[in-house]
């Protein structure tokens, strides 16, 4: 079975917060995001806690299909939080781990649970969250359409991901990478080649390119539309 992956930039400090722009025809409810939501936290609860954390499918329709998944957690903080943030009432929020399924390996349900603990326990660029860190996180996922082949020129910034693959060099970028970092349309196929390790043109020739979608939703997400 697939591993999950760590796609984020190797500077923790280069997370994205940027949303993109909501998608014209959201595919998960606000159940379904709730579900998937509190499955994500209590898959890591249930590594740190005695409790116990079951595997079955949610009763909700919709969420076994096998999809690609990136789980990405924030630590949220006040001791941190700068004055403007405090002036609106906001959390600091530090990356505390993203990992996940570039294709669709198990069912979704599945997936944002083996990627949740993946994140909170794996991530080789951060120390296992601990138990009182696990009451402070903060749960995003971003959930892929499956992988299409595309030009280099029908790249949208901002609306899709891609992955680039040469032989057994693999590199993956999310929609909001770009946006967040302000890149145009070759710069993000740029990195996308830098993620892989291939020359920064390879995108040109002789790699393959593919992109995919993502719908991209957290936990204040839910609370303010709840």
């Amino acid at each position: 079975m697939s591993k999950p992956s760590e796609i984020l930039p190797e500077k923790p400090s280069e997370i994205l917060t940027t949303p993109l722009a909501a998608p014209l025809s959201a595919e998960f409810s606000l159940e379904q995001r709730r579900i998937l939501l509190r499955i994500a936290h209590e898959a890591i609860l249930a590594v740190l806690e005695p409790r116990p954390f079951s595997d079955a499918a949610p009763l909700v329709a919709g969420l076994s299909e096998p999809r690609g998944v990136f789980t990405t957690l924030y630590l949220l903080s006040d001791s941190k939080a700068d004055l403007a943030n405090e002036l609106h009432g906001e959390r600091h929020r530090e990356l505390r781990g993203c990992v996940g399924y570039a294709l669709p390996a198990v069912p979704l349900y599945r997936a944002v649970a083996e990627t949740a603990r993946a994140a909170a326990f794996d991530d080789s660029r951060f120390m296992p969250v601990t138990r009182e860190e696990a009451r402070e996180l903060e749960v995003s996922l971003s959930v892929l359409s499956r992988l299409f082949p595309i030009q280099p020129e029908a790249v949208e910034v901002g609306r899709h991901g891609l992955l680039i693959s040469d032989g057994a060099r693999r590199g993956l970028l999310l929609p909001q990478v770009p946006v967040e970092h302000g890149w145009d349309r070759e710069a993000f196929l740029e990195q996308t080649c830098r993620k892989a390790g291939l020359p920064l043109d390879a995108w040109r020739k002789p790699a393959t390119l593919e992109a995919f979608t993502a719908e991209v939703f957290a936990d204040a997400d839910i609370e303010v539309s709840g």
